[in-house]
């Protein structure tokens, strides 16, 4: 087996654009649950208007900037219909709503009656052009040894850690100030903040929003890193991966999402890749390729139960900022 192979594939796909949209998305929901405490389990369909947003204004002839600019602003409008009939709701109540929002976001978009939009079933392609043609990265390959990306890869990558790190930083400037205060009060015991004076609706609100905009960051990043968008690829897994990532790195931290989101995509194309050489070299022989997807992502939930058990913080987080759901 070539090891190598596999670890350095890995590390590709660990640095790589998807990574760095589970990050942004997991950011977003760091916000919501790590420091309100808010059981968002909706945040795929902030990801789905944002990328929709962008796609289909490109694709029917609108600028790259104009389509940044609506997702964000469908990302602000979702984020108050989300919140303003759901955000007096708590815990479990709140996850049921969202998710269902969440399919209800997929439906409307693969509807028949929004084809002249969204196309549909079909999905959009062929609206990343604008995108990479403002790529400032000189035609070639870049890296060390096997390590290396494309100059058209590159672009993505760069253009995604980049909205990571603006994200990271503006999430640990708000986290201390009076509104991340109130936030984290709010996580703590909604009700004591209450009994402050503190509109606790409007910042569970504020919160849900701002989240929604990295979420919608997020899908808009995978959008033009893949070229093409389809509604069923926003799934409730997406939500759930995003979760994954948030909680392995540790929910209430700064730089939770951005290790578990490294971390998550470089366990998943590290198991892919040992699988598919043990089988590739006979090494195992009671398994297909096709079996590979699947047996992967089960190694991922056997590692986190593991996590969960010895610790239930993440790898970064701290008990104290566990206490949500023990209000």
């Amino acid at each position: 087996m070539d090891i190598v192979k596999v670890v350095v594939d890995a590390l590709r796909f660990a640095v790589g654009a998807p990574a760095a949209g589970y990050a942004l998305a997991a950011i977003g929901l760091n916000l919501h649950y790590g420091y309100t405490g808010l059981l968002n389990f909706g945040q795929v369909a902030f990801m789905l208007v944002g990328a929709y947003g962008t796609a289909a204004t490109v694709f029917h002839g609108g600028p790259l900037w104009l389509g940044l600019l609506v997702g964000i602003a469908l990302a602000v409008v979702l984020g108050l219909v989300f919140g303003l009939p759901t955000l007096r709701l708590r815990a479990d109540y709140l996850a049921i709503v969202t998710i269902a929002l969440a399919e209800i976001a997929r439906l409307v978009t693969r509807a028949p009656a929004m084809e002249p939009l969204t196309r549909g079933v079909r999905g959009i392609q062929r609206f990343a052009g604008p995108f990479y043609r403002l790529n400032p990265v000189p035609d070639g390959v870049y890296g060390i040894g096997r390590f290396e990306f494309s100059h058209r890869a590159l672009w993505p990558i760069i253009v995604g850690w980049v909205l990571v790190a603006l994200a990271t930083l503006l999430v640990w400037l708000l986290v201390r100030s009076p509104w991340g205060r109130v936030l984290r009060s709010i996580r703590e015991d909604e009700d004591a903040a209450r009994s402050l004076g503190k509109n606790v609706f409007a910042y569970k609100l504020q919160s849900l929003v701002l989240g929604g905009v990295m979420g919608a960051l997020a899908g808009m990043l995978l959008a033009l890193n893949a070229g093409a968008i389809n509604p069923d690829t926003y799934i409730a897994p997406l939500t759930f991966f995003a979760y994954v990532v948030l909680i392995t790195g540790g929910p209430g931290r700064v730089l939770g999402p951005v290790v578990g989101a490294v971390l998550f995509w470089f366990v998943i194309e590290a198991t892919d890749g040992l699988l598919r050489e043990a089988v590739g070299s006979g090494a195992i022989t009671f398994l297909q390729n096709n079996d590979i997807a699947a047996l992967r992502f089960s190694f991922v939930g056997l590692a986190l139960m593991l996590l969960m058990i010895f610790r239930p913080q993440g790898i970064f987080g701290s008990k104290e900022e566990m206490l949500v759901g023990r209000r």
